[in-house]
């Protein structure tokens, strides 16, 4: 079993407690944490609740939402948060995702997936595997052999 959680980053202490109480279900934190709060102190204490959520090994997370109200999708926006979640995580605990059509009011599915790219750039061709496909097969347990038998 796992669950998929959508919960801002100030409820993550609740959700660390979670993982450790359920030690075999897994447990997908989507969007990053919703890192909305830019500021100093709001990146802080994310950040804190972050990397106390990333200490559960049960834990995964997408990397999706990143978006700003009013701004377009930056790579100058969202890089230092894309690199600290993959220093907390691993790549093989993150995964890039898309949460369209939200999205679409900061950028473009190729403007975002296009900053992930350049991002992730900086990573190890194993990494960037794991980030934008592996993660997520194993997540979710899909396979290209899995996809193949169900069109059967």
């Amino acid at each position: 079993m796992h669950f998929d959680l959508q919960t801002a980053w100030w409820n993550l202490g609740e959700a660390a407690r979670l993982a450790r109480d359920f030690p075999r279900t897994l447990i997908i934190l989507n969007h990053a944490g919703l890192p909305s709060d830019r500021s100093a102190t709001g990146l802080a204490s994310w950040r804190a609740a972050m990397a106390r959520f990333a200490s559960s090994p049960n834990v995964r997370v997408k990397i999706s939402g990143l978006g700003r109200h009013g701004r377009a999708w930056s790579v100058d926006d969202n890089r230092w948060i894309v690199e600290e979640i993959v220093a907390m995580f691993g790549a093989e605990r993150a995964m890039f995702a898309s949460n369209f059509p939200v999205d679409s009011l900061c950028g473009s599915f190729d403007a975002i997936f296009s900053g992930f790219k350049q991002i992730a750039s900086r990573y190890s061709e194993a990494e960037q595997r794991h980030l934008f496909c592996d993660t997520a097969r194993e997540t979710y347990r899909t396979s290209r052999l899995s996809r193949s038998a169900a069109a059967q």
